[in-house]
């Protein structure tokens, strides 16, 4: 008996790297799946359905079920695309993994418009298009879980990747919104930070100079099978990162509690008298603590 016997998936990205992965482990634990993916480069030029197909062709010959979809989720239709295809073939949808994704590296001072626009409209543009048809669906037939992918390039900073992580910190924040607004239809919403190497990932710095320390994609996807399996329970609006260098631990922003100005006004002098009150001390990172 498997943690997903029954169930429906959707995966945006899925015909290779860490996609793939979720989409091969998905089906081994009894879901049928979706299997999205426009192909081509990780610059999101071009397309190929095969990359897609490949991926469906190895699950139903391990017995599981599956189909191929090719839309580009970048856009209105293609997201209401792959929702309808897993209708169509499955009747349901339980899972939304957005996954799907490209790079386009540059530093801020040399960020250029098409560029920006581009990562900004595969990315969280994307992740909006697929999961409003999904998320309206769960809202009338019982709940469901999504998982969308952010990066700690958003949530913490990364040099050189400034539409990446702008893309990537606005993901965290839409699924900060849509945990409060799914949680009373039973709809549970995670954000994965995963730190792999993959295709997209292979000639980052920090991959290149310590390959040894980074996970493939089947060292991620176990976390993602949490996430959406019952194992996970009712937990919703968390952050998981997952990585080599640090394994798997839940991020989260931490807030002081304070000082509350006089009412009858303050200065920005008061900032540095209150700033005990006002700003964390370096102390908590002596406690494996790290501040987002």
């Amino acid at each position: 008996m498997g943690l997903l016997d029954g169930k429906v998936a959707i995966i945006t990205g899925a015909g290779g790297g860490l996609g793939e992965a979720y989409a091969k482990l998905f089906a081994r634990e009894g879901a049928s799946v979706v299997v999205n993916d426009l192909g081509g480069p990780r610059d999101g030029s071009g397309s190929d359905l095969s990359m897609a197909q490949q991926v469906v062709d190895a699950i139903k010959k391990e017995g599981g079920k599956a189909v191929a979809n090719g839309s580009d989720i970048s856009t209105i239709s293609g997201g209401q695309s792959v929702f309808d295809d897993a209708i169509k073939a499955f009747g349901k949808v339980d899972i939304l993994v957005n996954n799907a994704g490209i790079l386009l590296d540059q530093t801020f001072a040399k960020a250029s418009e098409a560029a920006w626009d581009k990562v900004m409209k595969v990315h969280l543009k994307g992740t909006f298009c697929v999961t409003q048809p999904a998320f309206k669906w769960m809202k009338e037939n019982g709940g469901g879980v999504i998982v969308n992918t952010s990066s700690t390039s958003g949530l913490i900073g990364n040099f050189g990747q400034s539409n990446y992580g702008a893309a990537k910190g606005g993901i965290w924040g839409l699924s900060n919104v849509l945990a409060i607004e799914g949680r009373k239809y039973n709809i549970r919403v995670w954000t994965l930070a995963p730190g792999a190497l993959t295709r997209m990932t292979a000639d980052l710095p920090r991959y290149i100079e310590n390959p040894g320390a980074a996970l493939g994609p089947d060292g991620i996807a176990p976390a993602v099978l949490y996430m959406v399996s019952d194992l996970s329970g009712s937990q919703t609006g968390k952050v998981l990162g997952v990585s080599g260098p640090r394994g798997v631990r839940e991020m989260k922003m931490m807030e002081m509690e304070g000082w509350k100005p006089p009412h009858d006004g303050w200065s920005a002098q008061d900032v540095v008298t209150h700033a005990g009150e006002i700003f964390f001390s370096e102390e908590a990172s002596q406690h494996g603590a790290r501040r987002f």
